[in-house]
């Protein structure tokens, strides 16, 4: 039998996905599995989007653009504008979901063997795009103990090598929730002016940000038009995550007639999730002005729920839905393990992301994990209540 390619025997599990199989399995046994594992949230999607496909009158499924639909381009220059994002509809791409735009700045970016220094804890599957892509991913470790800010610009520095090619940064950030300021950003600009590097961002969570707090756009900073490269989607913003449309922005002509070549050879974006995309870009002010207090009330419920269990802490996001909590356990991974195969409340388990995986330095993130707080009022009460219970039966709790 041939062998497997070096990259897939190198692509890591999903931290997020990779329990799926015992949560299946309790679910079997008829325990009511809450998911703060995944990011996908209740809220309904904007009724604009699922009627614009409900009733399209299309006669054939065409191909679009490799770009996108010109007019969805356009809506979207616009949109940005509220945000103080100043680009025209031909300085983006149109990609399937987030990752594929991901997917393409890494490729078109990065040479194998490359480096893109990142801020840890990130996103799990930034680990999986870079194995794709050949590229290496240089942490610098945020700690639990300041609410994982960005850590001190020097550390950034000490890791810039000859194969340094980008920084990377996601913001509100995914999996802490810490929403990076004006100054961390421009400090981070700074560094990245000094060495040429390109500077990418993951803002999918820009909508999300609380406390009277506004999010500060890579694409605002003056002078790095030719380094920034922004990854957008519409999967947390209206709660579409199963439309899979996303955005590659950049003002860098040469990066983006790069990336269109990877957006031809997979042809175009799906045309219906376009269409959907499309109309919900005439969503009203006040639908993100209801979803983000509900997010806030969920978050206070969950954080504040946490920090009152005991050996439990767990730092206040001011941005996106998860927070990250650090349990009075030895090894997260199998503490949840042990919630899906072997615990149960008032038939009732909780299922989490053991944060182990959203760190590339090994050892790291052992006694945390990531809980998404997208499930109403009530399913985060239970989801306390089963986590204060199960540790004060779990085998393995520290004293």
């Amino acid at each position: 039998m041939p062998g497997l390619s070096d990259k897939a025997q190198n692509m890591p599990s999903s931290p997020i996905r990779k329990l799926v199989p015992y949560a299946e399995t309790a679910k079997s046994k008829g325990k009511h599995v809450i998911h703060l594992n995944i990011g996908q949230p209740d809220i309904s999607t904007p009724k604009s989007a699922l009627e614009a496909v409900k009733n399209n009158n299309l006669k054939v499924l065409e191909y679009s653009h490799s770009a996108g639909f010109e007019s969805y381009r356009k809506g979207l220059s616009e949109y940005y504008k509220k945000f103080g994002i100043t680009i025209n509809h031909e300085q983006l791409l149109v990609t399937t979901g987030g990752s594929e735009a991901l997917s393409f700045t890494f490729s078109t970016c990065c040479d194998p063997g490359d480096e893109i220094i990142i801020p840890e804890p990130f996103y799990a599957n930034y680990n999986a795009f870079a194995v794709s892509a050949g590229v290496k991913i240089i942490p610098v470790t945020s700690s639990i103990d300041n609410g994982f800010a960005l850590p001190p610009i020097e550390d950034f520095e000490k890791r810039i090598t000859s194969n340094t090619k980008a920084i990377m940064i996601c913001n509100p950030a995914n999996p802490t929730g810490y929403l990076y300021t004006q100054e961390e950003i421009e400090k981070l600009s700074e560094l990245v002016k000094k060495y040429d590097l390109f500077l990418f961002a993951d803002e999918v969570y820009r909508e999300f940000c609380y406390e009277d707090t506004q999010p500060f756009s890579v694409m605002q900073l003056q002078g790095l038009e030719d380094n920034v490269v922004l990854v957008d989607s519409v999967s947390k913003r209206y709660s579409m995550c199963g439309a899979r449309i996303g955005a590659m922005i950049t003002k860098n002509q040469e990066v983006l007639d790069a990336a269109m070549k990877f957006a031809q050879a997979r042809l175009s974006p799906p045309t219906f999730a376009q269409i959907a995309a499309e109309a919900a870009l005439s969503t009203p002010d006040d639908y993100f002005q209801q979803v983000t207090k509900e997010y806030i009330a969920r978050r206070d419920t969950m954080v504040d729920g946490l920090n009152e269990i005991d050996g439990v802490r767990c730092p206040k996001p001011k941005g996106a839905f998860y927070c990250v909590a650090e349990f009075p356990v030895d090894d997260t991974e199998q503490f949840c393990k042990w919630l899906l195969e072997d615990f149960e409340h008032k038939g009732n388990t909780v299922m989490m992301a053991p944060l182990s995986g959203f760190y590339a330095t090994p050892g790291l993130g052992q006694k945390e994990a990531r809980i998404a707080y997208v499930l109403e009022h009530n399913q985060l009460i239970m989801a306390l209540e089963c986590l204060e219970k199960a540790l004060q039966e779990y085998p393995g709790r520290l004293k």
